[in-house]
């Protein structure tokens, strides 16, 4: 078992921190009111009104997921493997729903896809750091 490294644990806070703002985005989507929805651009709207629900519950899975496993890291736990590839998996499926299928980047242009390639990328990180952390025993 080697010594877990200094990094280690800040990184993991910071990466709890960075999935709890996916989940106030979450929430904040899933609570918009129909009044507020009228407030967008009529792209938005389109995109949201035709946004299939396996799409959403990937969402959703996601950013829980992603909390989940982030404390997961922070608490050393080597459940935090399996739960941040099911949440990267998730990730990848919205992906799908939010760029093959409703063709964001037409519609919202490049920040959508920059965005969430960001996402995507911070994801891959945590799934590695969380399967170097299993084989060098610092999740047990």
């Amino acid at each position: 078992m080697n010594a877990t490294p200094r990094w280690f644990l800040p990184t993991a806070i910071v990466a709890l921190l960075w999935n709890l703002l996916g989940c106030m985005a979450y929430l904040a989507d899933m609570r918009m009111t129909a009044a507020q929805i009228a407030e967008l651009p009529p792209v938005q709207q389109q995109m949201l009104a035709m946004r299939p629900g396996w799409a959403v519950a990937a969402y959703a899975l996601a950013v829980w997921g992603g909390a989940l496993g982030s404390l997961g890291l922070v608490l050393r736990k080597r459940w935090a493997l399996p739960v941040l590839i099911v949440s990267l998996l998730a990730i990848v499926v919205q992906d799908y729903a939010l760029f093959v299928l409703a063709d964001a980047v037409s519609a919202m242009g490049i920040v959508p896809l920059v965005l969430q390639t960001l996402v995507l990328l911070i994801a891959v990180g945590l799934v590695l750091m969380a399967r170097k952390g299993v084989q060098l025993g610092w999740l047990t």
